[in-house]
């Protein structure tokens, strides 16, 4: 009485008499919506791994896994800072160098030399403390870095050349079930016999780390496609619905990113250089050829933001709030009207304090606009405060120049690669064709009741054909299946007319309202 999996045998050609019981996996027809959440920024950073994709979620991640947010261009540590005020939760961040980036050392009694685990000026922040073990005749190390939990290795024994040993050991390899290898430093121990001496020994006194941002740029920002990969090309296959490159007002790197959005299915949020003019802005924009739904073009009239780690007001970029902004909405929704947080002021307002401040004309809007460029202002129609004005992409056509075409097409795409790949290698036939179409039909109906598709009639915003209709036999004997799928939007309502008759001589027509009972 055999039990096997459903396919594992030809039941058809079944010779000896028994009872076969065979295991028919559960079917799913539902698919279950990728995250549009993540965001994906590329940066500088004092701390942390080169070109190596890290999960964030919050400041406090950030700091341990990147340092400090520096007050310098192309700094990462900004943009998730102006990002995360926006409700942004859910980041891939990458670091870029120069390639001159070198990692803080510090060499104690000449026994052991310690070398911060990553590249970076935080790494002059590492102390070493050696004093007593708990246990008698040891010693113990704590390794420590502000803002990060202490690292404590107990009872380390020995004397001469073998102690110093037991030290590096410890640190590179554990030192006990609870207490694994250091995540801050590596232990390089020498045939020394020197005896330890208690005391607190500095990073800062040795051989000092740098973070190989000065000669950073654009270019080097958008990185190398080629493993391993740099910079932008190390977001591929992260899940990011948006991303930014921090800073990279460089108008021949544009192109790049517009590529690489369409590729990988991301919103990228571009900027023009800070104190950019309109006119040039809109001559440059054209000239770069970046005629796309895959890009948001930002103007440059950059933003003061008040920097809390460095306390300072800074001039930065208005990529991390449109990007944290856009993250924190479903795709489905622009970004017109929606207050963003954390701005005191643009170029183009004002610098925070001065007596005076401006506002964006509407033939300053509609330049801009119509060149497929958006903006940080301030006033929004709904009211005083800042917002991004247009919502639009950097698309000419007025047919997908949305905020929400970008993203609602691009989640819908990346939901159906994720979750329609277990139909291939199956059999095709009209069972087949049932459970595509009842899959799509799921998904589509699923965003229908949150509201996230919907029609001005009430009528169905959407269709799926997977038949024979659209699958004949000359194509499906050679293993092709096609479902065509076609989905309605909701328009956003950009232009609102109120049409207001007054005058002593209009004459109203009044209702009256029926009493309830």
């Amino acid at each position: 009485m055999p039990i096997v999996q459903q396919g594992a045998i030809n039941t058809t050609a079944l010779v000896v008499p028994d009872l076969y019981v065979q295991i028919v996996p559960p079917q799913s027809l539902l698919l279950n919506g990728v995250p549009t959440d993540v965001l994906g920024v590329v940066g500088t950073a004092s701390w942390g791994p080169v070109g190596e994709p890290t999960v964030i979620g919050s400041m406090s991640d950030y700091a341990a896994a990147f340092g400090p947010v520096m007050a310098r261009k192309y700094d990462m540590g900004t943009q998730v800072a102006t990002a995360v005020q926006q409700g942004a939760a859910n980041f891939r961040c990458v670091r870029v160098t120069d390639g001159s980036d070198t990692a803080a050392s510090l060499s104690v009694l000449g026994a052991v030399t310690f070398t911060a685990i990553y590249t970076g000026s935080t790494g002059n922040d590492l102390t070493m403390t050696f004093s007593a073990g708990s246990a008698a005749n040891s010693w113990r190390l704590t390794i420590a870095l502000p803002g990060q939990s202490p690292e404590v290795f107990d009872n380390i024994t020995g004397s001469g050349a073998l102690f110093w040993q037991n030290i590096a050991n410890a640190v590179n390899a554990g030192n006990g079930v609870l207490r694994g290898p250091s995540q801050l430093v590596v232990a390089s121990a020498q045939s020394v016999q020197a005896a330890p001496v208690a005391g607190v020994y500095l990073f800062a006194s040795g051989t000092p780390g740098s973070d190989g941002a000065n000669g950073v740029n654009a270019a080097a920002i958008v990185g190398s496609d080629v493993l391993p990969r740099r910079g932008m090309y190390a977001l591929r296959s992260q899940g990011c619905a948006i991303a930014l490159l921090a800073d990279t007002d460089d108008a021949t790197q544009w192109s790049v990113q517009m590529e690489f959005g369409l590729s990988e299915s991301i919103y990228m949020i571009l900027t023009g250089p800070a104190g950019d003019t309109i006119e040039n802005a809109v001559i440059v924009k054209g000239e770069a050829g970046i005629d796309s739904y895959a890009a948001k073009m930002m103007f440059g009239d950059w933003v003061y933001w008040f920097d809390q780690t460095n306390a300072m007001t800074r001039l930065v970029s208005p990529q991390g709030f449109v990007a944290g902004r856009l993250a924190n909405l479903s795709p489905e929704q622009s970004s017109l009207n929606k207050p963003l947080y954390g701005v005191v002021g643009t170029q183009k307002s004002g610098q925070p304090g001065g007596a005076t401040a401006t506002s964006y004309a509407s033939a300053d809007l509609s330049a801009l606009l119509s060149a497929g460029i958006d903006v940080i202002a301030n006033p929004q129609p709904g009211g005083a405060y800042w917002g991004v004005r247009g919502g639009h992409n950097s698309s000419s056509s007025a047919a997908v120049n949305g905020d929400n075409y970008t993203r609602l097409t691009n989640y819908i795409a990346a939901t159906l690669q994720a979750g329609m790949g277990g139909y291939v290698g199956q059999l095709v036939n009209s069972t087949l064709f049932q459970n595509i179409r009842a899959t799509l039909l799921a998904f589509l109906n699923g965003l229908l009741q949150q509201g996230m598709l919907g029609s001005t009639n009430g009528s169905v915003p959407f269709a799926v054909v997977c038949d024979a209709s659209n699958n004949p036999a000359s194509r499906t004997g050679l293993g092709y299946v096609q479902a065509d799928v076609q989905v309605q939007y909701q328009a956003i309502n950009e232009k609102f007319i109120v049409n207001v008759q007054g005058g002593q001589t209009v004459q109203v027509s009044s209702q009256t309202v029926p009493a309830t009972a």
